[in-house]
């Protein structure tokens, strides 16, 4: 088993460790850290870099030279530490999707990072950083042997090829995020509170403390999700559909075949005159929860049928809605709830404002729960909840009390039919 390291490049990314421990003191203690700065000197501030830098470069060398991983035939293995010491045994078999990602100073310097999505673990695995054509080399022979194919022919299998099914315009998606609405409302927020922390505190200190973050949060909903989801594509490929975005991070991802455990389709309400909607999903072993961030309708619905392969969308018209009477448990809001079984989905609408409808496979559906709180028991309605395996729970809300019992007995049996038919998740199948 030969083991390698890291691109030469690495102890750069990890010498910020130490600095980092000091300005988040600083942080921490600001009086405190101005006090010492006011008795720093320009000698005592050159022996504190003379210490400093060296530290930092030390970390940062050592935390490479320890720093192996190997790929053995059934597991990858990361080895990592110099005094404790941790090695992960990540077998191949339970690898559901790997990302690569470049920060833009990486994209710079040509190296990459991997990320690795393992069923049954929250926290990701990384190898950061590669070369970014090692990195590519790997991903590919990783998938290749998460696949079955044998390691011996890996090494030949590559990347599998990928057909484009979406790209989401640089325009079309400044206009929609213009639309959401999320920016103007931190906006709003701001011009209301700064002015009243500027007539109550009269510090600049104090309105800049306050209007700092909100404004942040206003740029963080419109500049930053431009930046992250510029170049928005979607590709189609034996391993998974592929997503690949970024303006200045440039990232990798994929979505594992079968692992989707729920697709939600988002609508807010400035984008319904165009056909507008917003594609989530729930992976089972991944972060990922992002497949479009804005598309027509009928694009969206196409991609979501490479998914969830055989399910079709229910239309509007086919969501019933709760009854009259459930009208006095959410005045208004009541409207938005919607509900419709097919022999493929469980799907679930709410939302009045921002529409949510949520698709739940039936093979997905891990547990169903009925509950009725004492308003909802004496209006004669109750609420099914449906659990996935990604730990999220998908609720129709405000059901006629009878049609929620049967839906209950009759999800249970869908669920137990649909795992027993499934297909097994396998890469490349």
């Amino acid at each position: 088993m030969a083991e390698r390291r890291l691109h030469p490049v690495t102890p750069f990314r990890r010498a910020w460790a130490p600095v980092a421990v000091l300005v988040g003191w600083a942080v921490h203690d600001p009086d405190q850290a101005q006090r010492h700065l006011t008795r720093l000197t320009t000698q005592t501030l050159l022996i504190a870099l003379a210490v400093v830098v060296p530290v930092a470069a030390f970390y940062g060398f050592c935390s490479w030279w320890f720093t192996h991983y190997a790929v053995t035939g059934t597991e990858l293995r990361i080895r990592t530490g110099l005094v404790f010491r941790r090695t992960a045994h990540i077998r191949l078999e339970r690898v559901q999707a790997i990302d690569l990602t470049q920060p833009l100073l990486a994209r710079i310097a040509g190296v990459a990072k991997l990320k690795l999505d393992v069923l049954g673990t929250d926290k990701k695995d990384e190898l950061a950083f590669l070369g970014a054509d090692e990195a590519r080399a790997l991903r590919a022979e990783l998938l290749a042997r998460a696949a079955g194919f044998a390691p011996e022919t890996a090494h030949a299998v590559g990347e599998a090829p990928s057909t484009r099914l979406l790209r989401v315009p640089p325009g079309v998606l400044a206009v929609a995020l213009a639309l959401t609405g999320a920016a103007w409302g931190w906006l709003l927020v701001a011009l209301v509170v700064v002015p009243v922390v500027w007539l109550v505190s009269g510090s600049p200190w104090t309105v800049l403390a306050a209007g700092v973050p909100l404004l942040g949060a206003a740029g963080a909903s419109s500049v930053g999700r431009f930046v992250a989801e510029y170049d928005w594509t979607v590709s189609q490929s034996p391993d998974g559909l592929r997503v690949d975005h970024g303006l200045l991070d440039r990232a990798h991802e994929t979505v594992p075949p079968g692992r989707v455990q729920t697709v939600r389709i988002v609508e807010p309400l400035l984008w319904r005159r165009r056909g507008w909607v917003r594609v989530e999903l729930d992976v089972a072993g991944s972060s990922n929860s992002m497949l479009v961030p804005v598309a027509p309708r009928e694009i969206a619905q196409s991609v979501i049928a490479r998914v969830l392969p055989g399910v079709t969308v229910p239309p509007p018209e086919a969501l019933s809605r709760p009854p009259a009477r459930a009208r006095w448990c959410t005045p208004l809001w009541w409207r938005g709830y919607g509900l419709a079984v097919t022999d493929a989905v469980f799907a679930a609408r709410s939302g009045l404002l921002r529409r949510t409808l949520a698709l739940v496979p039936h093979a997905k559906v891990q547990s169903v729960r009925l509950t009725q709180g004492p308003w909802e028991r004496a209006r004669g309605v109750a609420d099914v909840h449906v659990d996935t395996g990604a730990n999220k729970t998908v609720t129709a809300r405000l059901r006629d009390a009878d049609e929620a019992a049967r839906l209950l007995r009759a999800q249970a049996e869908r669920s137990r039919t649909g795992r027993r038919d499934a297909r097994p998740d396998r890469w490349m199948a």
